[in-house]
This record gives structure tokens, sequence and C-alpha cells, in this order.
């Protein structure tokens, strides 16, 4: 029997989740993510695995898409409910890897590094293949993901630091030969730093691309970010769309 997993996004996280992600939720850095999704998801509805607290469904739902959302934590959803808007976002509490929801999508996306929050190799397939049976034929499956940050790894070091500012200390800590990491946060909250962290599994581009094909998808494109940047050697994130087959209607 398989052990449930453990929700990293409880409610003293989701409180404070906004405020924590303020500064990608501008306008700015808004749009261009529901500009790329509602051009893929056309009329027809798109699934978010990992919905949150809304940020992407809410706005894209705004644009007339039928969006629905996945996620482990009742916390995060709950602030969605509370949003102007949340009325046009269907929610279902559950494992983004396993858990189905009826219909077909044109459209299953998964955002901001949420396909690492799966920690074993294991569970990362299984979301490929939970976002291909929920697929139409032609539909689309999106990542948007970190790339791994080794190349800033000196030999014999295990941790990175990626953010260190006033209000928050960040590093990762890795761990190359399990293909694993930790992320630790020293955040400053009403005066006083407060300390949390969570487990990742890293994993690149030509890795997904392969669990895509045992999915039954293929790469359709990729790249570094929402507007269509040239992904190359030196992006520090991708965009990665596969498709499923179309139907050969002849």
């Amino acid at each position: 029997m398989d052990l449930p997993k453990k929700n990293y996004f409880g409610e003293e996280v989701a409180a404070r989740y906004d405020e924590i992600l303020a500064d990608q939720s501008t306008p700015a850095l808004v749009e261009p993510v529901v500009d790329f999704l509602s051009a893929l998801a056309g009329d027809d509805p798109a699934l978010e695995l990992g919905v949150g607290t809304g940020r992407i469904a809410l706005p894209l739902a705004a644009r007339g898409v039928q969006v629905h959302g996945i996620d482990l934590s009742a916390a995060m959803v709950a602030r969605l409910r509370e949003k102007p808007g949340a009325e046009k976002v269907g929610t279902t509490i559950g494992d983004m890897a396993t858990t189905r929801v009826p219909g077909e999508f044109a459209l299953v996306y998964l955002l901001c590094n949420t396909i690492m929050n799966l920690t074993t190799q294991a569970d990362q397939v299984a979301c490929f293949k939970n976002a291909a049976a929920h697929l139409a034929a032609g539909g689309m499956f999106v990542i948007n993901s970190v790339m791994p940050d080794l190349r800033r790894l000196p030999p014999g070091e295990t941790t990175v630091m990626f953010d260190h500012s006033e209000n928050h200390v960040g590093f990762d800590e890795y761990d190359v030969v399990n293909q694993r990491l930790v992320s630790h946060h020293f955040r400053r909250i009403d005066g006083q730093f407060r300390y949390s962290s969570a487990p990742f599994r890293y994993v690149w581009p030509a890795e997904l691309d392969l669990m895509a094909e045992m999915a039954g998808l293929t790469l359709r494109e990729r790249w570094e970010g929402w507007k269509r940047e040239p992904f190359t050697s030196e992006s520090r994130r991708h965009l990665s769309v596969w498709t499923t087959p179309r139907v050969d209607s002849s």
C-alpha cells in the first residue's frame, strides 16, 4: 500500500504563499504566461497540475479558458477559492501524479518547477502518464522549470546560494548521487528570520523527453521563456511543450 505523500504546502506556507511569490505575480510576468497558454488551449479546456493559489489559473480563466486544477494542498486551494473569479476554476484535491478528473483537455500544464516536487523518478514518470491520459488527441503538455544549477557547484561542495537579499536567503543542497536537492530558505517574517526547507528531484530536459516518450508524447517545442526566447546551453530555465498524436481523419 502506497503511503500518502507529505504535503509541504500546508496552512503556514499557504498563508504567505502569495506574498512569497509577489515578485512573480506582476502583470508583466503573468501576462506572457497566460498569452502562451491561452494560445495553446484555444477554445478548449485546460488542466493545471499543482494549481496552488491560482496565480496562473485565475487570469487564464479570465481570458475565457475553462480551467480545472489539481493540488495536494487543501490549504492552498482554499486561498484560491477566496479570490475573485474563483468560481471559474474547478479544483480537485489530490496527487498530480495519479489523480484523474473527468473529461479531456487540450492543454495540461505544470509550472514553477513543480515537476521537481515529485521526489522520485517513478512519480515523475507517473505524472507524465497522468497528463497524457487527460489529453485529447493533438493535446499538449507544458512544463516550465529551472535547469539544475550544477555548473555552479565547485568540486567537493554540495550547496549553491541562489538568493541573498534583505528579506530572504536561499540555498540549494545537492545530492548528486541520487539526483536530489533540498532548498533551504531563511525569510524575514514579522521582523524575524524563519527557516523552511523542502525536498526536490532535479531533472534535465533530456530525461523529461524520455518520460514523455514513455507516455506516448513527443517534443513539439522548447524555449527558455514565455516569450519564446531561444533555449541554449546558457539557459537557466526551460519551457517545454510535448504533444499527443493527432487522429488521422483520412
